[in-house]
């Protein structure tokens, strides 16, 4: 029997089967951060094609937090609108509609890719004052305010969230945004009770999954994105992360999505398929949290296998869902095991 094709459960919520659309910024926005045509199509389409979750982009809690000025934004009530048909739209489609909760921190307010990913000169904010690379702005460290401030406009994304008719919350903590740039000591140099220590660089994060985690209802899951390993000498590893999973299972966080590097440029990534599913192995086997695997996942065997293995309870697919929407229903067919379809949509299949 296929584990890929095999609904997971997460709280009071059933995926129909273990493949989810990764968070993945299409910088497709609006100026003003609002869902357009192309989001509208985007991510129902991938529903459509057949994966059990589908995670909407990072969404910044805050206008400053957005990584460049075309990404959606969840800090107002003005994004409900478009929120709620979007979340409508996925779920019409056959998926359980998702949504990851971001404030992109030092590496807020760059150009799009295509335009090079350079910085806007924006004021931007992080742990210590130090810049992600050369160019870059010098960062504002966060006081006790300025914290609070970021604390609560996650807690007030995840209420937007749930009104927009999101059923899982995710939490962007990895590629060296706000809350990972606090766990990494390449990127946290405070001397207070945020920086230092393994238990200091954590606090910040786990205050945050621990506030948006009271937010949800107990019926509804809430997931972590994390960076495994900086790839970097000095910096965050594989041991801290673990230590971190523990952490983060004992306020109820139901599952950890494992990335990895994003927090310091210039490091070599040793990427090759699945090359990440070790990160997921040792989280869900050592510290018995449900993890979501990542990386160069293109296979449907590989998939399979992965799952067999007992190395994660997710598969999360990015880039190609991007090459190919319908990737899940081929996989199915590849596996020989029936792949659900809403009856509107099953004349096209």
């Amino acid at each position: 029997m296929s584990l890929l094709f095999s609904p997971l459960t997460l709280r009071g919520l059933r995926l129909k089967n273990r493949l989810a659309m990764s968070p993945m910024c299409q910088y497709s926005a609006t100026a003003e951060g609002q869902v357009t045509d192309w989001h509208l199509l985007h991510y129902p389409t991938r529903a459509l094609g057949g994966v059990g979750l589908v995670l909407v982009e990072a969404t910044a809690v805050l206008p400053e937090g957005r990584i460049s000025p075309l990404d959606l934004g969840i800090w107002s009530e003005d994004h409900l609108p478009g929120l709620k048909e979007l979340a409508r739209r996925i779920r019409e489609a056959g998926a359980v509609p998702g949504i990851q909760l971001a404030h992109a921190g030092r590496k807020a307010g760059t150009t799009p890719p295509w335009e090079g990913g350079k910085p806007l000169g924006w004021r931007v904010v992080g742990p210590s004052p130090l810049p992600f690379a050369e160019g870059y702005p010098v960062p504002e460290a966060l006081d006790e305010a300025g914290m609070e401030r970021v604390l609560e406009a996650f807690v007030q994304g995840a209420r937007r969230a749930l009104r927009a008719g999101f059923q899982v919350v995710e939490l962007h903590m990895a590629h060296g945004y706000l809350l990972s740039s606090f766990l990494s000591p390449l990127s946290n140099g405070r001397t207070d009770a945020y920086g230092g220590s393994l238990e200091n660089r954590m606090r910040f994060p786990l205050r945050v999954a621990q506030a948006v985690r009271e937010a949800l209802p107990p019926e509804l899951p809430l997931l972590v994105r994390v960076s495994a390993t900086d790839w970097a000498e000095g910096g965050w590893g594989l041991s801290d992360t673990l230590a971190f999973a523990e952490r983060l299972k004992a306020l109820g966080v139901d599952l950890l999505d494992c990335s990895s590097g994003g927090v310091v440029p210039g490091v070599r990534v040793p990427a090759a398929p699945g090359f990440q599913v070790p990160f997921a192995d040792a989280v869900r086997k050592r510290v018995g949290l449900a993890t979501g695997a990542v990386g160069l996942i293109t296979e449907a065997f590989q998939a399979e296998t992965l799952l067999q293995a007992g190395s994660a309870d997710l598969v999360l697919l990015g880039r190609v869902l991007l090459r190919d929407p319908y990737f899940p229903l081929r996989a199915a067919k590849a596996l020989g095991v029936p792949a659900e379809v809403p009856p509107q949509y099953q004349r096209g299949f």
